[in-house]
């Protein structure tokens, strides 16, 4: 008896340490992504003040990569060279508020889209102008270096003749932008619609004075050959946009 009760001892002991064995061997299986974020981006994403990646979209990968089984690290990255850092592997996706647009779309794919916006023009709070003075190329513009919309003041304004290029002055974080914009060094800034009513809610003393309905919408963008990311993102985005985590992250970072 005392026999038995050993060898089923050793059997058991032997049944623990290979169930443990693969739990740890599931676990270094995870796969690991990269997340290319423009740290300067509020409210999607941004450095909180403990020096962590924060805001709405780190948070909807978090969830997603949680439900889809992978794991994922937020990367700040140069937003003017993001997409060169994509198709260089140094990152593996780009979910951080970028535009789904037809120039982009040469160089990477994009997922299913999950945020729309458009571009707005913002004042001092005790400014006079109105965007069509704002805009008739007398006054300064600022905006985000290698975003839509610098890409659209380029197209519309510089390239017409209407903006002297000297008048577009152009920053490496929206908040830069507006720092100069409430100090009086520029007239005034164009960025996406939700971050200057992000920055109007922060107590930012800026004021909107004109909406650009440009329609764009937000994707995740990834190479062109990672198929199997794509449809991962795609099905997480999804699942994420019908769960109540995404109406809990809407209240929390676009609340009044």
């Amino acid at each position: 008896m005392r026999n038995k009760k050993l060898v089923l001892m050793v059997i058991f002991s032997l049944l623990i340490v290979l169930c443990t064995g693969s739990i740890n061997l599931l676990a270094a299986e995870k796969k690991v992504y990269i997340n290319g974020i423009d740290a300067d981006y509020p409210p999607f994403a941004y450095i909180d003040e403990k020096g962590n990646p924060a805001g709405f979209d780190v948070e909807c990968l978090n969830w997603i990569a949680q439900e889809m089984g992978f794991e994922v690290k937020h990367q700040p990255t140069a937003w003017d060279g993001i997409v060169s850092s994509l198709l260089a592997k140094k990152i593996d996706m780009v979910y951080s508020g970028m535009s789904i647009t037809e120039e982009r779309k040469t160089k990477v794919d994009f997922t299913i889209p999950y945020w729309e916006i458009n571009q707005a023009l913002c004042v001092r709070e005790d400014s006079e102008l109105n965007v069509i003075a704002a805009l008739c190329g007398e006054y300064t513009v600022g905006s985000q270096r290698g975003c839509t919309a610098a890409e659209w003041i380029e197209e519309h304004l510089v390239k017409t003749g209407i903006l002297p290029k000297d008048n577009l002055k152009l920053y490496e974080g929206f908040s830069l932008a507006v720092k100069d914009l409430v100090n009086g060094r520029i007239d005034s800034a164009m960025m996406d619609d939700v971050m200057v009513e992000d920055a109007i809610r922060k107590g930012q003393p800026v004021k909107i004075v004109g909406i650009i309905k440009t329609g764009e919408a937000y994707g995740v963008a990834v190479r062109k050959e990672d198929k199997e990311l794509k449809a991962l993102l795609d099905e997480g985005i999804a699942k994420l946009k019908k769960s109540t985590k995404w109406d809990e992250l809407i209240i929390k970072y676009f609340s009044e």
